[in-house]
């Protein structure tokens, strides 16, 4: 079991109707706010005209349109002008994952005399932030419960992981009846995203018992309950029991005391919507099945046959072999199952760029540490294997 040093200081408030304690949350904070959001849903499901109505007394200065796979520019570069502009005391984001993580990098950038981007690359490390508090409309990525966010620079076709202590939001709100409206295509992509930050965190070199059954539950509860979502994207239980596995998938809880795994997918994943701007979800369901298969060998069987056993219920009297195919075999499945593309052509990528990606991961996200390394030769059979 290996050392750690732990802190989750973010303050959950979980439930239907939790939105209501908006304005004794927000008073901690002071006056000057800045509203996050996307693309609009929260208007459509009146969300946005409840907070306004709620925070009436405050001064709210608004960032909309933040993409999916949020830009540095413009959404990072706005938001942190706005700040400073106008003296923000805190920022309010409102949406999914992609809201908050850009809401991070301008936290961080707000209190941050040069370009903010030298933060992001770990040029530079931030002395401060803003406070930040959160509504979250879509269960997936966990930036509601962690100090990270993901933030791309399209004209370098970087997409960075950007981590920092100053970053964990100060509350979270999770209703889980805003998530009732998200599509059919985005609750498939967050149960691929949440199942994938739980498959990162078990295929380690050293793990617990304890950790083991954390991520075992997660997956089969993310199964069940995402299935349910998408057959009746209403059903307040199913759907209130995706949320809190997602929120769980980032914040480091599945992984305490287990030895570091690079995060292989999200890695090879990164280079594929920072260069073709997909669904991450979506990137991250099709690479992982194919990168189980690569690095299945003699070191490794034992993690997929435990996986396969004990998430698949595959028979474990089988051969090892033959159980941990099956279980490579079942996760492909259970993401077609949902609906989710499982071949890059069918998300726009060919093979014209597979070897300038490869290159790019190899040399970007250090993968030649990973609980099973990484060459660039293997990130382009893994990229080719996946067309």
């Amino acid at each position: 079991m290996q050392n750690f040093n732990y802190m989750t200081p973010t303050r959950l408030i979980f439930g239907k109707g939790v939105v209501e304690k908006l304005p004794e949350v927000m008073a901690m904070f002071g006056k000057k706010i800045l509203l996050t959001y996307g693309g609009g849903s929260i208007k459509k499901i009146g969300l946005y005209q409840k907070v306004l109505e709620l925070l009436k007394g405050y001064e709210i200065v608004e960032l909309g349109d933040i993409q999916p796979n949020p830009k540095y520019d413009p959404s990072v570069l706005d938001g942190v002008r706005l700040c400073k502009e106008h003296k923000v005391d805190v920022i309010l984001a409102v949406g999914g994952g992609s809201v908050l993580d850009c809401s991070k990098a301008i936290a961080a950038g707000a209190c941050y005399d040069g370009d903010p981007w030298d933060l992001i690359s770990y040029k530079a490390k931030a002395k401060a932030a803003l406070p930040i508090v959160d509504i979250i409309t879509l269960a997936a990525t966990g930036s509601e419960y962690d100090c990270g966010g993901v933030i791309s620079r399209t004209e370098t076709n970087d997409k960075i992981g950007y981590m920092d202590p100053l970053l964990f939001p100060a509350v979270s709100f999770l209703d889980p009846t805003y998530t009732f409206t998200v599509n059919r295509k985005h609750t498939a992509a967050g149960i691929a995203d949440a199942m994938n930050h739980t498959i990162e965190q078990y295929f380690v070199e050293d793990a617990t018992l304890l950790n083991d059954g954390f991520c075992e539950s997660m997956l089969r509860s993310l199964m069940i309950n995402g299935r349910k979502c998408i057959e009746n994207p209403e059903d307040y239980t199913a759907r209130a029991e995706m949320m809190l596995a997602c929120t769980y998938g980032c914040n480091r809880i599945l992984s305490l005391g287990n030895s570091h795994s690079g995060w292989p997918c999200h890695g090879i994943e990164h280079a594929l919507s920072a260069y073709y701007d997909i669904t991450h979800g979506e990137g991250l369901a099709i690479i992982t099945p194919r990168w189980m298969k690569h690095i299945l060998n003699e070191r490794t069987l034992p993690r997929f046959v435990k996986y396969g056993i004990n998430v698949f219920g595959i028979d474990e009297n089988l051969d090892k072999w033959e159980i941990a195919d099956k279980a490579i075999e079942e996760t492909y499945k259970f993401f077609e199952s949902i609906g989710i593309p499982m071949h890059l052509r069918e998300v726009g990528i060919d093979n014209s760029r597979i070897n300038e990606m490869a290159h790019h991961i190899a040399v970007n996200e250090g993968l030649d540490e990973a609980y099973a390394p990484l060459t660039e030769q293997d990130i382009v059979e893994i990229l080719t294997s996946s067309l």
